[in-house]
């Protein structure tokens, strides 16, 4: 550029230059995002649902025409998952991709919007739940209330409990530390365990180093994903929940900086999102548990009828536990017993 400039003829003033600079500078401006955001997920870089999220990052700068820019932020990024609602509330991140569980304490209704155990693994009933039967309006005044907009949930696989040692029956539960956040940890409380809430990305050291004797994985593409099966390759064949649903939240503020057609985009890209998270998942399940059986994954035995009906009253007594938590929890737990 300085060779080009050096070769323009010296009659050039100035003035005249620094007018060319400027319309350059607004040019530039000109293809700059209105708006800029930071998504932060639960997931390292590298990893399937990791780069799901950075499907859904992408769908939004292209479908806003570049209006919107996002910046996607990995695990241990900036913003730790137990941190991660309270950095969406503030302002820290725009966006986020939340695990309830973590955050029991600051929004209890995200525990109950994420699936109690026993809930149902029919992705269309689960749909019809949230858009039919009005969780997402309970849920959009909760998050409401808390400054986030509230957007569309996504449907991952069953959450499985993978340990060191093998479990014969309900009975081997007891006493054993089981990294289990939220609703999960109450409910192996009741069969005897005892809960640890960590992050993902810590479980694979907690295991190897005995801090913990098993982990629930938000479904099996974790456990593939943090190579958990190398530390702990015993998977209990009952799941604490028959799937799991997600939210994608706004910090309020940003939201309402938006005009209504980026709304839009934004909304469609999510939705877009829980399509690409159901497909994909159930496809990626039946591979990594393929994959970990290959390196060594054990199944326990077949349970008994009497430890089925000891894991379904571990999570019986959640529903009235948890409704008791706030109002919109309850009106989610009344939503849910009058559809039974």
């Amino acid at each position: 550029m300085f060779q080009t400039l050096s070769r323009i003829k010296k009659t050039l003033s100035v003035s005249t230059l620094a007018v060319a600079m400027g319309l350059s500078a607004v040019a530039a401006e000109s293809h700059a995002a209105e708006h800029n955001w930071r998504f932060s997920n639960l997931y390292s870089r590298g990893t399937a649902f990791g780069e799901v999220y950075e499907s859904l990052a992408k769908n939004i700068e292209k479908n806003s025409e570049g209006r919107i820019k996002v910046q996607v932020l990995y695990s241990g990024e900036g913003v730790g998952t137990s941190g991660l609602l309270s950095a969406v509330k503030s302002g820290l991140v725009t966006m986020g991709a939340p695990f309830q569980p973590m955050h029991a304490g600051e929004l209890p209704a995200g525990v109950v919007e994420i699936g109690l155990p026993g809930g149902t693994d029919n992705p269309d009933e689960l749909k019809s739940l949230f858009h039919d039967k009005d969780w997402d309006k309970v849920l959009t005044q909760a998050y409401g209330s808390q400054g986030m907009t509230w957007l569309e949930p996504y449907i991952q696989p069953p959450v499985y409990v993978l340990t060191k040692k093998p479990i014969n029956s309900i009975e081997d539960f007891k006493g054993l530390k089981i990294r289990a956040p939220g609703a999960y940890g109450k409910f192996l409380r009741n069969l005897g365990a005892s809960p640890v809430t960590l992050s993902w990305s810590e479980i694979y050291t907690s295991l190897a180093t005995g801090v913990i004797d098993g982990s629930i994985g938000s479904n099996m593409i974790d456990h593939r994903d943090g190579n958990h099966v190398e530390v702990a390759q015993y998977m209990y064949r009952l799941p604490l929940a028959g799937a799991q649903v997600l939210p994608i939240v706004v910090n309020r503020k940003a939201w309402k900086k938006l005009p209504d057609d980026l709304k839009q985009v934004v909304r469609e890209a999510t939705e877009t999102h829980a399509a690409d998270q159901l497909r994909l998942s159930r496809q990626w399940e039946a591979e990594a548990v393929t994959e970990m059986e290959s390196k060594g994954l054990k199944w326990s035995p077949q349970p008994s009828k009497a430890d089925k009906e000891a894991w379904a009253a571990a999570g019986a007594s959640l529903w009235d536990e948890y409704a008791a938590k706030d109002k919109y929890s309850k009106q989610l737990i009344d939503i849910l017993k009058a559809n039974q």
